[in-house]
């Protein structure tokens, strides 16, 4: 029987939370997978999960490997991907990557891991499912893992869902995106990818309501969404608005940007911080089609397993 190759990778905050870690570890084992680089869940430096050479070194050894595994998994966020950024190898990476079959999956902080190797590299890989919360959690979320390994198993995929924007609109692009406050952080950088014409979609974590406003206005004001075909809404979790908000929320903020952008503008989402998830490729092709309440992803071109 062949198995499925898991390198675990750690480029942000350390394993906080070592059961989750040791049942997703375990969970991969029973999918039939041989999970290797456990060797970062014990790594430990102020809030990180090592050094930053340690984190880089990680990243960059995927572009020496002999062979290559299948999956590259980041174990959780946090932070401390921003740091890695000018420390990677990327025309080695580059070099080694183009046209693999590797999954390198993640989501929160790995949005600035993903956002680096697409600009620099031009490498397309996962928003999606991470060891600790998702592989980890004490209920596995059956509609994330499946969906999860039906993409990555296919060359083909899609992800439908219910939005309560009623519009209508059949567009096609390169479909991108993640953590709404990783993406407007790399903004003027060179890690911040040229995509125009693309399928945008965001998600954020304990962020009050007026920052993500704020965070979508900096991506509107830069020209950002000007250049996209679509923006899709993920999951904006424990996004609390305070007593000084005087009934300003979320809701507040989200119409405050349609009024103010020309595109549209499609929430409901299943991405972000919550145990529900679609498993998304960054920077692959994608179709995006909305009408009477249903909205539908079609994507391909992405890298995926053979075996």
């Amino acid at each position: 029987m062949t198995h499925t190759a898991v390198r675990l990778l750690a480029p942000s905050g350390y394993p906080h939370d070592r059961a989750a870690m040791a049942r997703g570890v375990t969970r991969l084992r029973e999918s039939g997978c041989e999970v290797s680089g456990l060797d970062v869940l014990d790594r430990v430096e102020l809030r990180y999960a090592g050094s930053d050479a340690q984190r880089a070194a990680d990243i960059n050894a995927l572009a020496s490997m002999d062979s290559l595994p299948d999956i590259a998994l980041a174990v959780r966020g946090g932070y401390g991907a921003t740091r890695l950024l000018p420390h990677l190898h990327y025309e080695a990476l580059r070099e080694r990557l183009t046209g693999s079959d590797i999954v390198l999956v993640g989501h929160s902080d790995f949005t600035a891991i993903q956002m680096a190797l697409h600009a620099k590299c031009g490498l397309l890989t996962f928003g999606g499912p991470m060891l600790g919360p998702d592989f980890g959690a004490e209920v596995a979320s059956d509609f994330t893992l499946q969906h999860f390994w039906s993409t990555v198993r296919a060359p083909q995929s899609s992800a439908a869902w219910s939005t309560s924007d009623q519009v209508d609109i059949d567009v096609e692009g390169p479909l991108w995106g993640g953590n709404l406050a990783m993406l407007c952080s790399l903004i003027g950088t060179p890690y911040f990818p040229a995509i125009d014409g693309g399928i945008l979609f965001v998600e954020d974590v304990t962020e009050p309501p007026f920052r993500i406003e704020r965070l979508l206005y900096q991506l509107h004001l830069s020209g950002v969404l000007g250049r996209q075909r679509a923006l899709l809404l993920g999951d904006f979790t424990q996004c609390k608005a305070s007593s000084y908000d005087n009934g300003y929320d979320l809701t507040q903020g989200f119409a405050q940007l349609r009024g103010v952008v020309d595109i549209p503008v499609i929430d409901g989402l299943p991405f972000g911080h919550e145990p529900k998830k679609f498993t998304l490729p960054f920077g692959a092709p994608a179709r995006l089609r909305a009408s009477g309440g249903k909205a539908q992803l079609d994507f391909s071109g992405y890298p995926h397993l053979k075996r």
